[in-house]
This record gives structure tokens, C-alpha cells and sequence, in this order.
């Protein structure tokens, strides 16, 4: 009998396992998790004045819908890695439940790798199209707001997204080489 201690391979597990590199940036995805929920929380808030004004009192905001694309498209991108942290992914684990626990997070860390791939992947393309939208000079329709820049806030989500996923990855297969319960 090995005197190594077990590792049982569940999300909560595996959090506490993280190292200080891993603690910090659950820490970052956490924060842009927050700011992305308060950014939801005040287009709610937009919109029900928008909506009552409309509805009420015959007034409604210029360009509400424009504010409301634009920052939602920001907020959701900035939830992705909190959620990929967390084990907030979905997962069918119909064919892995009877698995042992090392298939899994070889299985897992193969999952992470490929959010990873996809994160920089999304952040480079975002990017080129925030870059190319800048430069022929596309604005909203009702407020004449540059488009580009509403992209370009998207690429810090995915790009952290990216390191996410292969901190995971590389986290996933160091529990794989350990012992599990």
C-alpha cells in the first residue's frame, strides 16, 4: 500500500487542488464573471425604463437595443472561463460514469484542451473583426457608436478563456498522474 495520498476526482476536489497560478486566475474569471453580471444587471435596468417609459409616459432611449447588443455580447463573453473553472460546463457523462476516475480527467483534460484551442481561436477572430470593422469606420445605426469597440471588449473574455482551458488541461492531466479515490 502507497503511503501518496488519494485524490477523489470530483469539481470540488479538483478546485481545492489548484495551485497559487490556478487560485489567481479563478480569481480573474471570477472578477470578469462579476463585472459581466453588473454590466446584465444595469442593460435590466435599461430596458425597464425603456420599456415602462415607452409603454407609460410615451418616451423611450435612443438606441436602446444598439446598448443592449453591445453590452450583452460583452457581459457574456466574460462569464466563459468562470464557468469552464468551475466545472460549470455541460457535460454528458452518460459513457463516462461508470469510467474510472484517471479516464475521466484524461477524458476532462482532452475537454480543456479544446476549450483552450477554441478560446484563442474566438479571441483571434474577434479580434481581426474588431480591427477590421475599426478600420472602415462601422457605427451603430441610432447612435452612431463605433462597432468595433463593443467587439474588442470581447477578446479579454476569450482570451482569458483560453488560458483557462489549458491551465485545466495541464491541471486535469497533473491529477490524472496522481491516485484518485
Amino acid at each position: 500500500m502507497s503511503d501518496e495520498p488519494s485524490i477523489e476526482y470530483s469539481p470540488s476536489a479538483i478546485t481545492d487542488a489548484y495551485g497559487p497560478v490556478g487560485r489567481a486566475l479563478l480569481q480573474l474569471s471570477k472578477l470578469a464573471a462579476i463585472g459581466g453580471g453588473l454590466i446584465f444587471v444595469a442593460l435590466v435596468c435599461m430596458s425597464i425604463v425603456s420599456i415602462v417609459g415607452r409603454k407609460l409616459f410615451a418616451f423611450s432611449l435612443t438606441g436602446d437595443v444598439e446598448v443592449l447588443q453591445m453590452g450583452a455580447a460583452f457581459a457574456s463573453a466574460s462569464f466563459f472561463a468562470y464557468c469552464h473553472m468551475i466545472h460549470g460546463d455541460v457535460k454528458v457523462d452518460f459513457f463516462t460514469a461508470h469510467m474510472a476516475p484517471r479516464k475521466v480527467a484524461l477524458l476532462d483534460a482532452f475537454g480543456s484542451l479544446t476549450i483552450g484551442l477554441f478560446g484563442a481561436l474566438i479571441a483571434w477572430r474577434t479580434a481581426v473583426g474588431a480591427a477590421s470593422l475599426k478600420e472602415v469606420h462601422e457605427t451603430s445605426a441610432m447612435l452612431g457608436w463605433p462597432v468595433w469597440v463593443a467587439q474588442a471588449l470581447m477578446v479579454p473574455g476569450f482570451v482569458l478563456l483560453s488560458v483557462a482551458g489549458f491551465y485545466m488541461c495541464g491541471h486535469l492531466l497533473r491529477l490524472a498522474s496522481g491516485k484518485f479515490k
